[in-house]
């Protein structure tokens, strides 16, 4: 599907497993790689990053593929249709991918519908550990204004209420580049407050729908410096959050090996992908040298091979996640990876 727009041929794919019919929720735990974390069984490390299944259409598929956990998103309070087309580009030579998708997806709504397919949490199959883990990415409508902090904590609020109490793990995304101001929200005096609103609002949701609090994370961006990185740790501390993901996408475009006519063509919008590794082995490595083992990590970003996995779990990852890679690598990739890792 090289020639294929890459836009196109993610909808022939997801079209695909959308026809094929829900095949399996159990994951595999190879050389038993299981882990629990957050309160929670992963049947092995390997996570399908959100981006993937937006609107929770195709997340009960994915266990068949290898991995322990998908995270579904970002979803936000409202549907919205994203940036315009085209906002998605591969650089192969870097084995890497530009997307300015904007977060289009169904809202929260029409995704907390799809998870409640899935059953009440208490009796959902497979709470003895052996079913593929479904955490929820939530992120901000494009018509919320970020100077606005009231209306902010209103939109992630809308979509905590409705999405809490369906995710086994809730993370809250304000670290894409490609909603204006967004990232502007990973700044501690923004994020501290929100983070604590987000939090109070899902103990609520999930008290009144009768289960255990939801694990809640955050995800930042690799581009933040290095003490703003350790002041996220800090307030993730101070807050009782669950953990932290690193990293999202990138607006860097240094160190490439792709054509610079080729760069320039793809525009503005994060890059994922193998380019990310080493800043993002460096967030976490960071991370964890600063919360010990208080924290959940999970690293994200130029994870392409089963050494690129285990470099990130010996940096402090608890789990790792990918999704450029298998673009990439293809339908076969993420149980190369869990047997590496399990190796």
């Amino acid at each position: 599907m090289v020639r294929v727009d890459a836009e196109q041929a993610h909808h022939l794919t997801y079209a695909a497993l959308r026809a094929a019919g829900p095949v399996l929720t159990r994951a595999e735990a190879p050389g038993g790689s299981g882990v629990e974390l957050m309160g929670l069984h992963f049947p092995n490390r390997l996570g399908l990053a959100p981006g993937f299944d937006k609107n929770a259409e195709v997340f009960d598929r994915m266990g068949a593929f290898g991995f322990g956990h998908v995270e579904i998103g970002t979803v936000t309070a409202l549907a919205q249709p994203g940036n315009p087309r085209p906002r998605l580009f591969r650089l192969p030579d870097d084995r890497a991918i530009v997307n300015r998708m904007g977060f289009n997806n169904d809202g929260a709504h029409a995704v907390a519908d799809r998870l409640r397919r899935r059953g009440p949490w208490q009796s959902r199959p497979g709470r003895d550990g052996r079913a593929m883990v479904v955490g929820v990415n939530i992120g901000k409508s494009k018509v919320v204004p970020d100077d606005d902090q009231v209306a902010v904590e209103g939109d992630y609020e809308t979509s905590t209420r409705l999405l809490a109490p369906l995710a086994d793990y809730l993370v809250v995304n304000v670290s894409s580049p490609n909603t204006p101001g967004l990232r502007n929200l990973q700044a501690v005096e923004k994020l501290a407050p929100l983070l604590a609103h987000v939090r109070r609002t899902a103990d609520e949701a999930t008290d009144r729908a009768g289960r255990d609090p939801v694990p809640l994370l955050v995800k930042i961006a690799p581009d933040l410096d290095d003490q703003d990185v350790l002041g996220v740790a800090d307030m993730a501390l101070d807050l009782g959050l669950a953990g932290i993901v690193a990293t999202n996408t990138t607006i860097r475009r240094d160190g490439l090996a792709s054509d610079p006519g080729t760069v320039e063509a793809a525009g503005a919008g994060g890059l994922s992908g193998a380019p990310l590794r080493e800043r993002a082995t460096e967030v976490v490595r960071m991370l964890r040298g600063r919360v010990g083992d208080r924290l959940t990590l999970i690293g994200v970003g130029g994870i392409s091979t089963p050494e690129d996995a285990r470099e990130r779990i010996a940096a402090g990852a608890d789990l790792v996640q990918a999704y450029s890679a298998l673009v990439y690598g293809g339908p076969m990739w993420p149980r190369r990876i869990v047997k590496g890792i399990s190796e």
